[in-house]
């Protein structure tokens, strides 16, 4: 995926999820990890609306990320959202 970004910033949408509802929207439904890599010096992790949106379709995937230098570092998703809010409490038990 890639960032589409328009002068509303709070209207873009970042790769990550890009590359989720594409794959989503292909019928893929499992995923193992997603790769974010930048041409900084340092790691960007995913915004928080990604994080949120990989809980929510991934489950707690790797996350792979990886800076100018190529080295990689590898995260679970709850690593970066600990106490995720998930599909699982919209119902209450009976």
């Amino acid at each position: 995926g890639c960032n589409i970004e328009n002068s509303s910033y709070s209207l873009t949408i970042c790769a990550e999820r890009t590359a989720l509802f594409k794959a989503v929207s292909e019928g893929h439904r499992h995923f193992r990890a997603i790769a974010i890599a930048t041409d900084c010096e340092t790691i960007i992790p995913p915004c928080g609306a990604c994080r949120q949106v990989l809980v929510d379709l991934a489950g707690n995937i790797d996350i792979i990320l990886c800076a100018s230098n190529g080295q990689p570092t590898i995260l679970k998703l709850n690593d970066l959202l600990p106490l995720p809010f998930t599909s699982l409490m919209l119902t209450h038990p009976k």
